[in-house]
């Protein structure tokens, strides 16, 4: 089969692989029929990831159809239509039973497909703990809406979720690439009295004023005068910060009014400085780290029931041939891409 893999430090190819097998009875094999291309890849590229194994098939944002299970999967079946988490997780251990699925005990826990065990810009993928891994597509949704469900999606509501949002809070995101305009659609699931993004690129802004006209949207050389000016407790009640930037860390805790929750799911290239001094009796609560993805079949009804459209996102669409020219297209940030779907 053809598989985009991860050759070297700075080099990816499309190459001949075997198609997986079976590995063990909580396996499945899973042949993709819709892909996408995250930033994180773009970090193992260029070694930001140093857990990331040389060899391994990329990918981890894909949809497809079950095509055998091992004899202890039970919720999912050879047919079903199914999208992929990201994530790893057995289910069973001390982190998992309490929903931290990211911490995953097993040595293939957390995020592993596409990083450190073959992923899925393949034909084939194989899914280990598919019960915990996979959930089905429900008929009237499609692979396109379906498609992001598994990675960023699934961080955007974990977000959301954690941040402690209240029906009359203000709600600062940063950044408005794929995974904040995810984010954007999860916070409003909570129905905040405002919302405001700071984007720094003219045509992103614009994207979210054409896809959330009721979204206040601000430049990140504005945004603290902005959010003060116009924030009665002087502030953001939340703050989710999604953008990874130099100085977007320290935006986001300037940003959020005293005893604020500040929430950074941003993957950063550079160590941040938490300048306590300078932040002292601001008493801010901060919640960081990896999605916890174990609410994708929640997120699978909201779409069916038409509370989340991500399918505006996908600008791009290539055959898994000419994924490296998807790749061009998506890092370059070029002819307004926002998302790539890739087609085995």
């Amino acid at each position: 089969m053809k598989a985009y893999t991860y050759v070297a430090p700075g080099r990816f190819e499309l190459l001949d692989k075997p198609e997986p097998r079976l590995q063990g009875p909580r396996d499945a094999i899973v042949r993709i029929t819709l892909g996408s291309i995250c930033t994180s890849d773009l970090h193992i590229k260029h070694g930001s990831v140093p857990r990331a194994v040389t060899g391994i098939t990329v990918g981890h944002e894909m949809v497809g159809v079950v095509e055998q299970t091992g004899d202890d999967v039970h919720t999912v079946h050879a047919g079903d239509r199914v999208t992929v988490n990201v994530e790893t997780f057995c289910g069973e251990c001390f982190f998992c039973r309490r929903g931290f699925v990211n911490n995953c005990t097993d040595p293939d826990g957390g995020w592993a497909l596409g990083c450190r065990i073959d992923g899925g810009q393949a034909e084939y993928v194989r899914v280990p703990y598919a019960d915990q891994g996979l959930d089905r597509i429900p008929d009237t949704v499609s692979d396109e809406q379906a498609l992001f469900v598994g990675d960023i999606l699934a961080t955007g509501f974990w977000a959301a979720r954690i941040s402690e949002i209240g029906a009359g809070d203000t709600v600062l995101i940063i950044g408005a690439g794929p995974t904040g305009l995810c984010t954007l659609q999860c916070v409003l699931l909570h129905n905040p009295a405002r919302v405001i993004v700071c984007e720094a690129s003219p045509r992103r802004a614009q994207f979210v004023r054409e896809l959330c006209p009721s979204v206040e949207v601000v430049a990140p050389e504005d945004c603290a005068r902005y959010v003060r000016a116009t924030c009665e407790r002087g502030g953001a009640d939340a703050v989710l910060e999604v953008a990874g930037g130099a100085d977007t860390f320290r935006l986001a805790w300037e940003c959020a009014r005293p005893n604020a929750v500040v929430t950074v799911v941003a993957l950063y290239d550079t160590p941040q400085i938490l300048p306590l001094p300078d932040m002292y009796g601001k008493n801010l609560t901060f919640k960081t780290g990896g999605v916890d993805g174990c609410d994708c079949a929640e997120i699978l009804r909201l779409i069916e029931r038409g509370r989340i459209d991500t399918t505006p996102l996908i600008t791009h669409r290539y055959a898994l041939d000419d994924i490296g020219e998807a790749y061009r297209l998506f890092e370059s940030r070029e002819d307004g891409v926002i998302k790539v779907a890739i087609r085995p």
